[in-house]
């Protein structure tokens, strides 16, 4: 069967590779292959690399001060941005989700200029936000619900108007009030970490097929025995959180029905 190149771009990931989320492209290029696409990984490690012409830009999470240099460099050559507004889909993951937005908290909390793709701006909150993660997509997303980890100390709010990725079930997401992540048209942008690609390979789908249309189902079933584990591993840690005395024989019949 005759198909049409995916190139997928990892952007950055000596800068923005902190917690393992250049996975989410190699997630992507395998799913493409396995369907019989031509896809190709690039990897950048300037700006000056990035090729405008993307069909799927990837953004990792990093430490505050490689964070803050990302952003800079990013802004000096807009290769990035150019590609975005080309028509490429862009997953951005923690610190690119909030380098894509207008503003962040830089490592001692004064702002830093973002590339204004999103349409929301990053605090620093009074506490760091850790642990596992699960949400609702977002309707009309015809997902099932996301899992994932996060660790920020990023506060992110949304503007008046803006789409939610999910709705927080378990965890904190984006500023504690129940949004997680934002999507605007073919841009993703997510606090979880995970990959959150190697969790949810509904999201990876919904990348790809922003590019090349409807895909071929796979066979899921190992990922689905993964996904069950850490649902279940959600659901039983919020419920320590409620009931502490609770026995952690009783969490496993206690499990939110949203987490099977």
């Amino acid at each position: 069967m005759a198909q049409s190149d995916i190139s997928i771009v990892l952007v950055l990931p000596d800068l923005l590779g902190t917690y393992g989320d250049a996975g989410n492209a190699e997630v992507l290029l395998r799913r493409a292959i396995w369907r019989g696409y031509r896809a190709r990984l690039i990897r950048t490690t300037r700006a000056a690399d990035i090729p405008e012409g993307g069909d799927i830009y990837v953004i990792g999470g990093g430490e505050d001060a490689p964070q803050v240099l990302a952003a800079k460099e990013l802004r000096r050559v807009p290769a990035l941005g150019r590609g975005i507004a080309a028509g490429g889909s862009v997953l951005a993951v923690c610190a690119g989700f909030q380098i894509l937005g207008r503003v962040f908290a830089g490592p001692d909390g004064a702002p830093v200029d973002g590339l204004g793709i999103f349409a929301c701006e990053t605090r620093r909150g009074a506490r760091r936000r850790i642990g596992e993660v699960v949400a609702r997509a977002s309707a009309p997303l015809d997902l099932p619900p996301l899992t994932g980890y996060e660790n920020h100390a990023g506060v992110t709010v949304l503007d008046a108007g803006a789409r939610p990725l999910a709705h927080i079930v378990v965890g904190s997401g984006n500023d504690g009030r129940g949004a997680e992540g934002i999507i605007d048209g073919r841009s993703i942008g997510t606090y979880l970490h995970g990959p959150v690609l190697a969790r949810n390979p509904g999201l990876a789908d919904l990348l790809l097929e922003s590019v090349v249309g409807p895909l071929e189902h796979l066979d899921d079933r190992l990922v689905g025995d993964l996904r069950g584990q850490r649902l279940s591993a959600a659901g039983r840690s919020r419920l320590r959180s409620r009931w502490p005395g609770v026995r952690r024989s009783t969490h496993d019949f206690l499990i939110d029905p949203v987490l099977q």
